[in-house]
């Protein structure tokens, strides 16, 4: 059950992130005045992220240093566009860096230190008044989404017998989404690779308001959109061969929540690492994150974790320990034991 002030917080962070459909940056809305000499910290990237680092900002902004914390929500993919371009200090990510951002930012001369933040239980959800799904199997999630089920699978009865004749309606992330990526992977088997014939959102909240509008709708995204909105969606369990288990912290906690468990980053620039502000906000993010994680629906790491990236950061530690390496079905142990290539 969300607390008043998690539901408070929620609540703001799905307004905010609706009003990015036609802004480009946000600036958090802290009770300050700002002038134009004051330092700021710009972020952008994942909108799974985005709830986790709005949250940080605010807590941040509000210990009243001055420095001013702007958020944007571009997409993974898109906001390592930016983040390769020099435009943006840090850069949220739902997956990995992907070789050709690697060399997009080599290319600009960005180096950057890689920083997991949370886990994520990314959740398959559909409208409430369906009674006839209480859990999917990845055979079946694979049937539905690969690129083959385009124009064809049109009908809830052709995914499995008994479900009922009616059309179904999905909603799932754009392909700038680092969630796009992760559930193509993880469910179709190869990244990328997905029916395009559904309605795409960077924005998840967009995702969120058609499937509880729809009957017939199934959508997918990060489990904290789902916690902030169990009102109006039902989650299904998803079964990857041990049987059916429903998202939870507790599921991603002792790894029977696959293949959709996930670790969730921050890419931070080292030239911006170099700036007081920013090294300022990334240790609060790394010593205050783990409560406002699990504040705003998603699952921290161990403390180990946080005191491992935070040693990583204070010494310039760059480059990527997870790019190139499958991330599907990693549990929160072996984040820990992985080392650097």
């Amino acid at each position: 059950m969300l607390t008043k002030r998690t539901t408070f917080r929620g609540n703001r962070w799905l307004v905010m992130s609706a009003l990015a459909v036609f802004t480009a940056t946000l600036t958090l809305a802290i009770p300050a005045v700002y002038s134009q000499s004051q330092a700021t910290i710009k972020v952008d990237g994942s909108s799974t992220v985005y709830p986790i680092t709005e949250a940080v900002a605010e807590d941040f902004q509000a210990t009243g240093g001055g420095e001013r914390v702007t958020v944007g929500l571009s997409g993974t993919g898109g906001g390592f566009k930016k983040f390769c371009a020099g435009e943006t200090d840090i850069s949220n990510a739902s997956r990995p860096i992907k070789d050709e951002e690697i060399q997009a930012c080599k290319a600009a001369g960005i180096n950057y230190i890689e920083l997991p933040v949370a886990y994520d239980a990314l959740t398959v959800v559909v409208n409430p008044q369906n009674n006839w799904i209480s859990s999917m199997t990845v055979a079946e999630l694979k049937k539905l989404w690969e690129p083959a089920a385009q124009g064809k699978i049109t009908n809830w009865s052709q995914v499995r017998s008994g479900w009922p004749n009616a059309p179904i309606k999905l909603f799932g992330p754009g392909a700038d989404s680092g969630t796009f990526d992760y559930f193509t992977d993880a469910i179709v088997g190869e990244e990328g690779a997905s029916r395009t014939d559904y309605l795409p959102s960077e924005d998840d909240n967009v995702l969120v308001q058609g499937v509880s509008r729809d009957k017939n709708a199934l959508g997918y995204f990060g489990f904290a959109y789902y916690e902030a909105n169990k009102d109006k969606l039902k989650s299904i369990g998803i079964d990857g061969g041990k049987g059916a288990v429903m998202p939870s912290a507790a599921a991603v906690q002792n790894g029977t929540y696959q293949p959709l468990s996930r670790p969730l980053f921050i890419y931070v620039s080292s030239k911006a690492a170099q700036r007081p502000e920013v090294k300022k906000f990334v240790e609060f993010f790394m010593t205050q994150g783990a409560s406002l994680v699990q504040e705003v629906g998603y699952v921290p790491l161990p403390a180990q974790a946080y005191q491992l990236a935070m040693k990583n950061f204070n010494s310039n530690k760059m480059g990527s320990i997870f790019a190139g390496r499958e991330t599907v079905g990693v549990r929160i142990e072996q984040l820990l034991q992985l080392e650097a290539r």
